[in-house]
Formats: structure tokens, sequence, C-alpha cells
């Protein structure tokens, strides 16, 4: 289930709400929740590099390392489009709302691994950094923020007190998402060559969240269903990983279907 190239590595991950506003912005919150205490059930070392709270209440983007045995193969099958349906906490007239989030994920790089950065390809910004982080935040400018100027991937690390560290930590999470854009570009120039059957895509909606007016975790994917939702938000991740993976290495994943059933 885990014999990818990369799949023993240290995961970055980022989550950013969907439209929305504090809705998606309050379910980006739970989904980091989710995974930090799935992460710490593992044993994994979790590291928050960069974090934009949001206005009202949850964030507008984070994103973390999780370092451990094969971290970016288990968040792998987490990468793509999560939903929540549920009556909202912000909503006076107690209406059910339905709001989505993104998940990324991609191996950290080993130094062994050459991606080639050419100083002119890249702007480098610093900014006093926001949010949860001791005295020493919004007194100096030690957050980076890396800019690739050809691609428009911006990275950003404000997690480390010094300005040069948290440029090496920015920097490293740009070498991992060019080397995983390098990845897709290659896997879609033979796509067109050979007429390679699509791999499911991470863009889809993977799974969806429902609170009300009943309780089920459906995941689209692989049909694996789980009613205990809320043991679910607090970690138990596991089934939903394991099955993935499994029907991923045996050729049975099916794209994501239609849940509009979801809602009703």
């Amino acid at each position: 289930m885990l014999s990818g190239e990369h799949d023993g590595a240290n995961a970055i991950v980022s989550i950013h709400p969907g439209a929305g506003g504090v809705e998606s912005q309050d379910w980006a919150e739970m989904l980091l929740r989710m995974y930090l205490k799935w992460a710490e059930r593992r044993g994994f070392t979790r590291t928050i590099l960069e974090y934009q709270p949001g206005e009202e209440a949850g964030l507008k983007s984070v994103t973390l390392t999780l370092s451990g045995d094969y971290a970016f193969g288990l968040m792998s099958a987490e990468a793509g489009v999560h939903r929540l349906v549920r009556i909202s906490p912000f909503d006076q007239a107690a209406r059910r709302h339905t709001s989505f989030a993104s998940v990324y994920a991609w191996p950290e790089m080993d130094d062994t691994i050459e991606i080639d950065i050419p100083d002119k390809d890249v702007r480098i910004d610093t900014f006093r950094s926001s949010g949860a982080g001791g005295q020493h935040v919004n007194v100096t400018d030690s957050a980076v923020r890396i800019t690739h100027l050809p691609t428009g991937i911006v990275t950003s690390c404000q997690n480390e007190r010094s300005q040069h560290k948290n440029r090496d930590v920015a920097m490293k999470v740009l070498r991992a998402k060019l080397y995983d854009l390098r990845l897709k570009e290659q896997q879609a120039r033979l796509e067109n060559i050979g007429g390679v059957k699509k791999d499911i895509a991470f863009g889809s909606q993977i799974r969806s969240y429902v609170l009300q007016p009943y309780q089920m975790i459906k995941d689209h994917r692989t049909k694996y269903t789980e009613g205990q939702v809320y043991k679910v938000l607090d970690g138990d991740l596991d089934p939903f990983i394991k099955t993935y993976l499994m029907q991923k290495a045996t050729g049975t994943l099916r794209q994501p279907d239609d849940s509009s059933d979801d809602e009703r």
C-alpha cells in the first residue's frame, strides 16, 4: 500500500477554505484539528509553518509538516476537496449550510533530489508574523514569503524566530511543490502520448461529512462510510486511509460519485 517512491517521506500539508467566508474557514480549522489529532495518535511530529487566521473564526490558510514514517504516503490519501453539511453555528436562523475546504499534500524533499531554483526566478519578501507564537510575534519582520515567478507558486513560513530559518523552510516547501509540479507535467505528457487512463484527480470532492439531518461520513472514492462522525473528527482516520490505499494498490478505485443526495 505504501510502495510509492516518496511514500516514506515526511509530509507537507496545506489546507485552504473554499468559498463561503467564515463558514468554510471554520471547516478548514476543523480539518486542521482532525489531522493534528490523527498525527498525534501516530506519533508524528507536527509543526505549523504558516497560519493565517480568519476574521471571525477559523483560518484562511495553514501549512504544516508531519514528520514520521510514511507520513506522506498516508496523507496522500487525504488530498482533495472535503465537504461539510451541518446546521451553521454562525447562522441565527439555524439553517443548514454546505462548506468546502481543500487539502493538499507534498513529500518533503531530501537533499539528494535536485530542484534547480535560480535566484532570478524568486522574489523574497519579509513581513511580521501573525497569530499565536509568543512575545516575539509582530516585533520583527522575521516571517518570509517566497514567490516563484515562472509558476506563481507562493510559500511562506513564520514559525521560526530567525528570518534565515524561515527562509530555509519556505525554500524547502517551494522545492517540494516544484517537484510535485514536475511529476504532474511528466504524467500529463505520458497521457497525451500514450492515452494513459487518468488517475483520480485530487481536485475532485473526495469525502462528505454530514452532521445534519443525520450523521455520516462517506468517502466517494471507496464508498467507505462511518456513522460515528465525531470519532473521525477527533482523529480516527485510519480506516478511511487504509481503505483508500488498499483500493488504489489493487486498481479498484473509482471516480468520486455524485453526492448531492447527502444534503437531503
